[in-house]
């Protein structure tokens, strides 16, 4: 029996009894893709945004450059001035930078500003990260601690530097702890020894960062897969291997957030070494943001005063353009 010989029953004897003798429906016609809605132009979409919404954008958009960014690109016009505020204005051009170089306090400023970046930065983020991954377990107590840690971030600097000025005075309470341990040869005058004074400040102002920056890793930890460090233990990596090899990898995000932070505020740190020594003693704690508001203020020079806000500010840039460029580098590598 050929193919030609089938018939329609034959062809269809061996299916369903539910399928048997229906032929197929060719369905409807398939027509032509339709092509997607042209988009709106970008004017049509911004008149749909209601005016509230712009009000809310625009009134803090304009209060900002009229604060912040106005007087920031007008400094660096300042710095090419030499200007006391009241006679009229000399141009320069760059003398106010070539005479930064040759002022040996600015260069004092400059290098506790260089300590205070890696001293204040790395205690900060040690510390922090420290108590975050100590405080990440659920336990009796863990919120109370973290609240207390977390404390001394809502106080000002000037409060705190208050509040550490009295600490160290010299019958104050860290030198009583130290004649109650019996290191009464440690005990000084620690505000008013040229060769500790920074020292001094340091600790109170990492006293007060430490708990900003155990928060911004406690959410960090949070968003860290579990499983991967419990894969790793199952392995046989030991605590500090699941940490360093799962945990710390996954911190990049927060690393490069807590990184802009601690150098903006390495950088423009003053009110906490104004409260405390006011740059003594002999200018030995001096800032690049104390010695600026000095020369501005006390010494009326606005245009060198203008000349170290614009190496505070390429200071800050550099740190953190750089920081930035390593961290997409070891991204692209990796």
């Amino acid at each position: 029996m050929t193919t030609g010989d089938l018939t329609t029953g034959d062809l269809t004897a061996g299916a369903p009894a539910g399928r048997r003798g229906r032929p197929r429906s060719p369905g409807p016609p398939r027509g032509p893709a339709r092509p997607a809605p042209a988009r709106a132009p970008l004017g049509a979409r911004l008149r749909r945004v209601p005016l509230l919404v712009w009000v809310f954008l625009l009134v803090p958009l304009a209060v900002e450059l009229f604060w912040v960014f106005w007087p920031a690109a007008n400094s660096f016009s300042l710095s090419l001035l030499r200007w006391d505020g009241i006679t009229p204005a000399e141009p320069v051009g760059l003398q106010n930078f070539a005479d930064l170089w040759s002022d040996p306090i600015f260069r004092t400023a400059l290098r506790n500003n260089v300590a205070w970046v890696v001293g204040f930065g790395g205690l900060s983020v040690l510390g922090g990260l420290a108590l975050a991954v100590a405080l990440n377990k659920p336990g009796r107590g863990v919120g109370l601690y973290r609240s207390a840690i977390y404390l001394p971030m809502v106080v000002s600097m000037a409060v705190t530097g208050l509040f550490w000025r009295v600490m160290y005075q010299p019958a104050g309470p860290v030198n009583a702890a130290l004649g109650g341990l019996g290191l009464e040869e440690l005990q000084r005058q620690w505000l008013a020894d040229p060769d500790v004074a920074l020292a001094a400040i340091l600790v109170a102002a990492v006293w007060r960062q430490v708990g900003y920056i155990m928060v911004l890793y406690l959410a960090g930890l949070k968003g860290c897969d579990a499983t991967l460090e419990e894969a790793a233990a199952v392995d046989g990596a030991n605590a500090w291997q699941r940490f360093w090899r799962i945990v710390v990898p996954q911190l990049r995000g927060v690393n490069t957030v807590v990184f802009a932070v601690t150098v903006i505020d390495s950088l423009r740190t003053f009110d906490i070494v104004w409260a405390m020594t006011r740059g003594g003693p002999y200018n030995t704690t001096q800032l690049l943001s104390t010695y600026m508001f000095q020369q501005a203020f006390t010494a009326g020079n606005l245009g060198y005063a203008s000349a170290i806000a614009v190496v505070i500010f390429v200071l800050a840039v550099g740190f953190i353009i750089t920081y930035l460029a390593r961290q997409a580098r070891a991204e692209e590598e990796s």
